[in-house]
């Protein structure tokens, strides 16, 4: 197994994000509320950690989010770990890594008392853009909602605009 402690150090620095999540997940519903914002990315533990912080705001209000993404050199993986500013408590960890370019992360949690699957993917990389999304499965992965999409773009620094 390769060693992926280094597979977040493209996404450090800040990015304009735009936010599309699914008001009532795994209901048969599409609503769907849109966000703008930003996220910061900053790097922990010389790259074994880094903590991302997300700032969205749009008609249906404001997310403050945190994610703390923690590297386990022993298993190879990444946990994901999340919490909004409304909760303050974290969710149960995604856990994955990244494979060609892609990463895909993975939990069971409990969503309106049943028993779900979770995936987190990270695709469509580059060097200036990112999407994020995150799906829900309540038939032990069979079939998966989306109900998160996230695109991120960098924003230049002045000296990435001087140049």
């Amino acid at each position: 197994m390769r060693d992926g402690q280094r597979d977040f150090d493209w996404e450090l620095g800040t990015w304009k994000t735009q936010l599309k999540r699914r008001l009532r997940p795994l209901t048969g519903s599409n609503d769907w509320v849109e966000y703008e914002g930003t996220t910061v990315v900053r790097k922990v533990w010389n790259g074994r950690a880094n903590l991302v912080e997300l700032d969205v705001t749009g008609p249906a209000g404001h997310i403050e989010g945190l994610s703390l993404r923690l590297y386990n050199p022993e298993f190879r993986q990444w946990s994901l770990n999340f919490s909004n500013s409304a909760s303050g408590t974290l969710t149960l960890p995604t856990m994955g890594g990244f494979n060609n370019g892609r990463g895909e992360f993975y939990a069971q949690e409990t969503l309106n008392g049943r028993a779900i699957f979770v995936r987190f993917v990270i695709s469509d990389i580059t060097p200036e853009s990112c999407r994020f999304e995150q799906a829900f499965s309540d038939d032990g992965g069979k079939t998966w909602e989306v109900n998160w999409i996230a695109m991120d773009t960098r924003v230049k620094s002045r000296a990435d605009k001087a140049q």
